[in-house]
């Protein structure tokens, strides 16, 4: 049955965009994907897991312990969705391997304390692009470095270069 339009549960939701990213890695309509899970100011709830809070009044969490373990909460299930996503990328067969071997992911946020605004020592991992990247790694940088350094590396790694990049400075080691 079609779809009258946004399905109203947020899993339901973010699973049908992975859907239609799968989609497009599989029929190689494209290799580039940019997705937000949601916008800054999110005052969505996610009762399907127990959280009548708004996101965005739960990520000013002022280090209460109580909305704390319900801010993490809400990040495992976000990460669970994007696990799903990439067991079905991994399970799609792609010439000598699988889709996520021959695509690179970089899954985080903008903001390592959104209580704070703070935008240094981000949560970010780095995911597939078999035999581009040494894995099951923690890469830690100095203080400081603009995550456009990351990005300039990973760039490296698909065969774009770039000298610079927004207010990059240099490059992250990944070898």
């Amino acid at each position: 049955e079609r779809p009258t339009g946004v399905p109203e549960r947020f899993d339901e939701h973010v699973k049908l965009m992975y859907e239609l990213q799968w989609l497009a890695f599989r029929a190689d309509l494209t290799r580039v994907v940019t997705f937000m899970l949601g916008r800054e100011l999110n005052f969505r709830t996610y009762p399907e897991i127990g959280i009548t809070q708004g996101h965005h009044g739960l990520s000013h969490h002022a280090d209460r312990p109580d909305q704390l373990e319900l801010y993490s909460k809400l990040g495992i299930y976000q990460a669970e969705l994007f696990a799903w996503f990439l067991q079905k990328m991994q399970e799609t067969p792609d010439g000598d391997g699988s889709l996520l071997d021959h695509s690179l992911f970089l899954y985080g946020a903008g903001l390592s304390d959104p209580h704070r605004h703070a935008h240094t020592n981000l949560p970010l991992a780095v995911v597939g692009g078999r035999g581009l990247l040494n894995g099951g790694r923690h890469v830690v940088v100095p203080e400081g470095t603009p995550v456009a350094n990351l990005l300039l590396s990973l760039l490296d790694k698909v065969g774009v270069r770039a000298d610079t990049l927004g207010d990059s400075s240099g490059r992250v080691p990944l070898e």
